[in-house]
């Protein structure tokens, strides 16, 4: 009995310590992105829905190139710095990075503005130009990152991220409200006549994201260059299939917002009259529109991003423990649990997050319908990554591709049937049919490889509640709004009490 309570005791004190990573890390992704998060207002009341569009568009295309030029590196990081010399590995690793994205930025330059062309910015290839030169930054500093990781340097880790986005958001509000007139003269004078306020937007973030590399140069300066082909190859066949999941997960997450602008309905031109749009305008509109909703979703995908950054490394880091399946099962009750949490949160005080993306009257807040479903499948998406631990510590990374392979399908064909005929909110149904499929396909294939005991039962009454409840607050629409609030509340907490108690009476133990 006695060496049960002892095995109960370490198996909550490494839950805690996961827990600990999670607000350490945290503070390197949360406060980044509810800073970033702020900067969703402020751009909605200088843009109109049609420029901000185009800052939708352009970061999908970033997080795209991101995916592609790290290739799983990260991921690969982790999995042979536990494995081999963790500096001979971040080298070899990096000095790949550094060649491939040498090579990407030299053809890159010569050819940009044929890009340009090719994604409807053609007057605008000093948009096009910037985006390339920030994603070769990032690429750069996204293995030192995952050294501090390694390293446990969640401090240094968190402060970097935070200063980026300070700086970041500073110029932001530097160059479009404290000298709006004097940086629109300026970048007319150096770009042309069609350049607008939006270039400023870009050149923020590429001081930004060269700070972010001036801050990393300890772990840059750690790099021997060389590439020791012993190392690489195991190395790279881990890192493609990763690479193939990251490209196909990018269509999951971004093709939405570059595909609307060319499959949305396109009203009469008397409606566009009326409107005072072009028909170019208004289907770019309607991606700022869903783009400005989508993050209102940002509590959801700042929580799954942080537990990222922490449960990779103690995932990889407790694989050889005995009871590693069990400690898996237990990380995954408790993740189900807070992220329904947050969806309720959201929701049951959309009356107060809705002046994120605009004030009544707001163009913008046409597009609130979008925000349940791109909660759920944000949810999702973040168990689909609880569950491809089956896949990464059995070094079967294909199926992960196979699995990511699946989801893109069901995106692209939601997208091409359901936005035509009902606009962006078809892009949100894919969004949450995509993380759907993948999550089940994922949990029925891991199962038959790498049996967890997930507690299924327990999390779908959580989960089948938690619906329960955000229907019940449905009830209360046309309600006084500080009564609907205080009701809501209620429900908030009625939620809480559930899982308190739940949980006090049927603790999860590991048998």
């Amino acid at each position: 009995m006695r060496f049960i309570n002892k095995r109960y005791k370490m198996g909550n004190n490494v839950l805690k310590s996961l827990a600990g990573q999670t607000a350490v890390y945290g503070m390197g992704t949360i406060v980044p992105r509810l800073l970033n998060y702020l900067l969703v207002p402020f751009y909605v009341r200088v843009f109109e829905s049609s420029v901000y569009g185009q800052i939708t568009d352009l970061y999908a295309w970033i997080a795209f190139l991101l995916a592609l030029l790290t290739y799983g590196m990260e991921t690969a990081f982790f999995r042979f710095a536990n494995k081999d010399d963790a500096n001979k590995v971040f080298s070899n690793i990096m000095s790949c990075i550094l060649t491939t994205t040498g090579v990407f930025l030299l053809i890159y330059l010569c050819f940009y503005k044929s890009f340009a062309r090719l994604i409807d910015y053609q007057y605008n290839t000093q948009y096009v130009l910037m985006i390339g030169i920030i994603v070769a930054m990032d690429v750069i500093a996204a293995v030192p990152f995952a050294m501090l990781r390694y390293e446990n340097k969640a401090k240094r880790f968190s402060i970097i991220k935070i200063l980026n986005v300070a700086l970041n958001i500073g110029l932001n509000i530097f160059f479009l409200c404290v000298i709006p007139e004097t940086a629109l003269k300026i970048s007319s004078s150096v770009f042309g006549s069609h350049s607008g306020l939006l270039i400023w937007v870009l050149i923020s973030n590429v001081l930004s994201s060269l700070l972010s590399l001036l801050l990393l140069m300890p772990q840059l300066r750690m790099i021997r260059f060389g590439m020791d082909k012993d190392l690489l190859i195991p190395v790279l066949k881990y890192a493609i299939p990763i690479l193939m999941i990251n490209l196909v997960g990018m269509v999951n997450e971004v093709a939405d917002k570059i595909l609307i602008k060319y499959l949305v309905r396109i009203p009469s031109e008397d409606v566009l009259l009326a409107m005072n749009m072009t028909a170019e305008e208004y289907a770019v509109s309607q991606v700022g529109i869903y783009g400005a909703n989508f993050k209102l979703a940002v509590l959801m995908s700042i929580f799954i991003q942080m537990f990222r950054y922490a449960s990779e490394p103690f995932f990889f880091g407790h694989a050889k423990d005995k009871k590693a399946p069990e400690l898996y099962a237990r990380v995954m009750t408790y993740f189900v649990v807070f992220c329904l949490f947050i969806f309720l949160g959201v929701m049951l005080y959309i009356d107060i997050f809705k002046y994120f993306v605009g004030t009544d009257g707001s163009d913008y807040h046409e597009g609130l319908v979008i925000v349940p479903c791109v909660l759920m499948a944000n949810m999702f998406y973040g168990i689909v990554f609880n569950l491809s631990i089956w896949f990464k510590l059995s070094d079967k990374t294909f199926c992960g591709t196979v699995i990511s392979v699946i989801g893109a399908c069901v995106t692209l064909i939601c997208l091409f049937v359901l936005v035509p005929r009902i606009g962006y909110v078809g892009a949100a149904v894919a969004h949450l049919a995509c993380y759907s499929v993948m999550m089940l396909v994922s949990y029925f294939w891991g199962q038959k490889v790498f049996r967890i005991p997930y507690q299924v039962g327990r999390m779908s009454f959580y989960f089948f509640f938690a619906l329960g409840l955000y229907y019940l607050s449905t009830l209360f629409v046309e309600m006084n709004v500080i009564v609907k609030l205080s009701l809501n509340t209620v429900l908030l907490l009625l939620f809480v009490a559930v899982v308190f108690f739940a949980e006090r009476k049927n603790p999860m133990k590991i048998k």
